[in-house]
């Protein structure tokens, strides 16, 4: 069976960094691929003063250009990053996208690609026991700025056994 290539949006790296977390990504995956937007997108974040990882320190994320850029959606409100991520799926047999934006995740319902996201990583991590408690990495995920409703907290929290049912 073929290895799934795992693509990568720009706010998960941002975050899962932010957070102390970025190795999830390796130890669930191995190796991950991104879009070239995304190493741009966080070098207009470290521009502004954001605290962002350094792509090229990893050797277990590939920068992978898309090939055809007629797959790039054309969607006004969609960032880049995201386009990206959504036309590298199209290029690639079989591919998990890890991406937050709900735009995003409708275009990948409509392509019937498979996704996940920041919350997602932290799930399958605590499944696996990479983690004890998402709670605590949830709340700090909230005071770096991610929004998140107290119904997809209580949902995280339910999956990971943190929370009565």
């Amino acid at each position: 069976m073929p290895e799934t290539t795992v693509i990568v949006n720009t706010s998960p790296l941002l975050y899962l960094h932010q957070v102390g977390q970025l190795q999830l990504l390796q130890q669930l995956y191995g190796k991950v691929t991104v879009p070239t937007a995304v190493p741009q997108e966080l070098e207009a974040g470290k521009l502004l003063g954001v605290n962002v990882p350094e792509i090229n320190s990893f050797e277990w994320i590939e920068v992978r250009p898309v090939a055809s850029i007629a797959l790039i959606p054309a969607v006004i409100d969609l960032g880049q990053g995201e386009a990206e991520v959504l036309a590298l799926g199209l290029e690639i047999s079989d591919p998990l996208l890890i991406f937050d934006d709900k735009l995003a995740r409708r275009i990948a319902d409509l392509y019937k690609l498979k996704y996940t996201g920041t919350l997602g990583i932290l799930v399958k991590a605590k499944q696996r026991g990479y983690l004890d408690s998402v709670a605590p990495i949830i709340a700090m995920l909230q005071s770096q700025g991610m929004w998140l409703n107290d119904k997809i907290i209580n949902d995280i929290l339910r999956l990971c056994g943190e929370v009565e049912p």
